[in-house]
């Protein structure tokens, strides 16, 4: 299933909450459904921000679900985001209907009952209000992308044959080979390696944050981990244990960047 957008700033939900609580409370204000048309003015000023309030906390108490769905995912789906929404209503419908009856008409001797609660008031309630949530997890997740899409890195490929864009987080090395330089990246947590047609030189060129360790490498160096010796040789290990040689040639220069 496609990717869907998603963002996972916990600033940018806190956001969304407090959209949610304000848009509950104009709307209860300005529509008065059943059970708000009873109320007075100042049962109104003190029962309907902390509907708004509620609503606010059901979507925070909800966001370690997104953890949840994605243990053994690496992308947020169209799936992901209607499971979300289905737990988040479920909450909303429990802490609200409790409120009701423990709140709002404590003590009465007749409240809605539960169908009529859920039918007439919650869930058209709901298909008003719940558009700010998915408004702002939509335009947030959009956002997101559009971001690190403007932060990808192009390796470009000669003349007309095809490069590669990628995050510059993903990158982990090039290697030279031949006519041609395989880039070793990350797509989510899993390692992929793709021919480009280019000279290692002009890629060093374009990219000259990256580290030549040797004539046939370039790599990342946020990707470093630690320095190894074999029969007296120097290499690199890089993540997804990928070890590099160091030649004597690139050694001082390498030994200066990582120590």
């Amino acid at each position: 299933m496609k990717p869907y957008p998603f963002d996972p700033s916990i600033k940018h939900h806190l956001l969304i909450s407090l959209g949610l609580a304000l848009w509950i409370f104009i709307f209860l204000y300005a529509t008065e459904p059943l059970d708000v048309n009873e109320f007075s003015d100042a049962d109104k000023l003190v029962y309907l921000p902390l509907y708004g309030l509620l609503g606010a906390v059901c979507y925070i108490i909800c966001l370690p679900v997104h953890h949840l769905l994605l243990l053994k995912k690496t992308r947020w789906t169209l799936a992901h985001e209607i499971q979300f929404t289905a737990i988040f209503l479920v909450v909303a419908f429990v802490i609200a209907r409790a409120f009701y009856l423990y709140v709002v008409v404590a003590g009465e001797p007749n409240p809605y009952s539960l169908t009529y609660y859920a039918t007439s008031i919650f869930f058209p309630t709901v298909f008003t209000v719940f558009p700010i949530v998915f408004l702002g997890r939509w335009a947030f997740g959009k956002y997101k992308n559009k971001r690190l899409e403007a932060q990808k890195i192009e390796i470009k490929g000669e003349g007309t044959y095809e490069g590669l864009r990628i995050a510059w987080d993903d990158l982990i090395l090039i290697q030279s080979s031949d006519n041609y330089v395989e880039v070793s990246y990350l797509d989510q947590t899993q390692l992929k390696k793709q021919l480009i047609r280019n000279k290692l030189s002009m890629v060093e060129k374009d990219l000259p944050e990256l580290i030549r360790t040797h004539r046939s490498f370039l790599i990342n160096p946020i990707h470093f981990k630690t320095w190894q010796q074999q029969k007296g040789k120097l290499s690199l290990l890089l993540s997804n244990d990928i070890r590099v040689p160091v030649s004597k040639t690139y050694s001082p220069k390498v030994k200066s960047v990582f120590g």
